[in-house]
């Protein structure tokens, strides 16, 4: 048994924020309350000044494996991921080959079991990700992927994602969706407006977003699907899901941890490492989005975790792919710039990064309750430190926040009641 000791729990789930001790055993939450040191423990945590919360759990990650491994691999991901507090992610089918078939998932889902974290894989809605047909959704299912996507890029043929989303709901499987029409876009990863004419770069309009949002949220609606709008960057795109939620339409809206930090200025500081589909916006846009983390339009913060080799990001800035990794800074990033700043509490910080995704993917993870999975992290919400380039555990270094003063050290990280990172 483990005892964590005088720590402060917050647990979303059941709305617990108190002093409180916790006790692990076989894996799994024993008991919560106040208990003391015996000889019955095998460890005990010394949690006292620290926050003792479920283990954060990120719908929107990109571990480059298979095919991509010199940006990142499953192993390194679950590193960076458990620096972090992560204890579940869900991989991106965007690899080589693409996760689109029984086979390459089956041989993915193999190795990810062997990791010191929960890492799931979601597989692609069509084929090759080339928007032309489905692909076998239902063995695809049935091995095990966690949902469908073909994040990276937008589902063009509106019948085809039809089709998609009654199948997902017919597999009780979410479907989580790319929203930029290339059509509309001159040059991605900058948005379209002063930062990008001052860079002399075509840039990418909110409108791309928009449009789709609403073409999607109106699918949803008329399907029943379970969907997610990825990675919402515009402020009137979280209008539009806000007033679809109103009609009962199934959609959810995950927002990063650099879309509601930073603005499209950044590009101007950090170059490529601020390049990110769809792009960082203006002030505006980043208001609504933390407004609509504030009244619950945005269900989800996930990080678009998005590692590219150093000699890829430092590329001419047209030539440069998009992307950023985010795992290890996206806890600190939301008790900086949402709880230090008054926007969230805690309690709602960690409800969108914890049970709130776990639920949309239908997890037993997100809670401390007792009986759940001894999955959780230990942080200092107070204690002040640098995003240090060397200290990543994530084979890539592509983040504009390195240099930056945080707030908010992860210091153990627990899967399944063993110790997966500790400071």
């Amino acid at each position: 048994m483990i005892l964590i000791k005088d720590g402060r729990v917050v647990d979303p789930a059941s709305g617990v924020d108190e002093g409180l001790d916790v006790v692990l055993e076989d894996g799994r939450v024993k008991a919560l309350g106040k208990f003391p040191k015996t000889e019955d423990y095998q460890r005990v945590i010394d949690a006292k000044g620290k926050i003792v919360a479920p283990g954060l759990v990120d719908i929107h990650v990109h571990f480059r494996d298979p095919g991509l491994t010199y940006k990142e691999d499953i192993a390194t991901g679950a590193a960076a991921a458990a620096a972090g507090g992560y204890t579940t992610v869900v991989c991106m089918a965007n690899t080589k080959p693409v996760v689109d078939s029984v086979e390459v998932l089956s041989e993915l889902l193999g190795r990810m079991k062997q990791l010191p974290i929960h890492v799931l894989s979601a597989a692609a809605v069509t084929k090759g990700l080339q928007g032309k047909e489905l692909t076998d959704m239902r063995a695809l299912r049935a091995a095990g992927a966690a949902g469908f996507t073909d994040d990276g890029i937008p589902i063009m043929d509106s019948a085809l994602l039809f089709e998609a989303m009654k199948l997902a709901k017919e597999l009780d499987a979410p479907i989580s969706l790319h929203e930029e029409d290339p059509a509309l876009i001159a040059a991605a990863g900058i948005n379209q407006g002063p930062v990008s004419k001052q860079l002399n770069f075509g840039g990418a309009p909110a409108l791309a977003e928009e449009s789709l949002v609403a073409r999607d949220c109106m699918l949803a609606l008329r399907s029943g699907a379970r969907v997610d709008i990825q990675h919402i960057s515009s402020g009137v795109s979280v209008d539009v899901v806000r007033a679809m939620k109103g009609l009962g339409a199934g959609v959810f809206a995950e927002v990063t941890p650099q879309h509601f930090s930073l603005t499209e200025q950044a590009a101007l500081e950090r170059g490529a490492l601020a390049k990110v589909n769809p792009p960082l916006r203006g002030e505006a846009d980043r208001y609504a989005l933390i407004r609509g983390l504030k009244d619950g339009t945005i269900d989800f913060i996930a990080t678009d975790h998005a590692p590219h080799s150093p000699e890829e990001k430092a590329r001419e800035l047209a030539q440069a792919p998009s992307g950023m990794i985010g795992l290890e800074t996206a806890l600190a990033l939301g008790v900086t710039n949402l709880v230090r700043k008054g926007h969230l509490t805690m309690l709602q910080l960690l409800e969108k990064m914890t049970v709130n995704p776990a639920r949309f993917y239908g997890l037993d993870a997100g809670t401390l309750r007792a009986g759940a999975p001894a999955d959780l992290v230990i942080f200092d919400e107070r204690e002040k430190w640098t995003v240090e380039e060397d200290k990543f555990r994530s084979k890539s270094r592509n983040s504009p926040f390195t240099g930056m003063e945080l707030y908010g050290k992860v210091y153990c990280t627990i899967c399944g009641g063993n110790v997966a990172y500790e400071a």
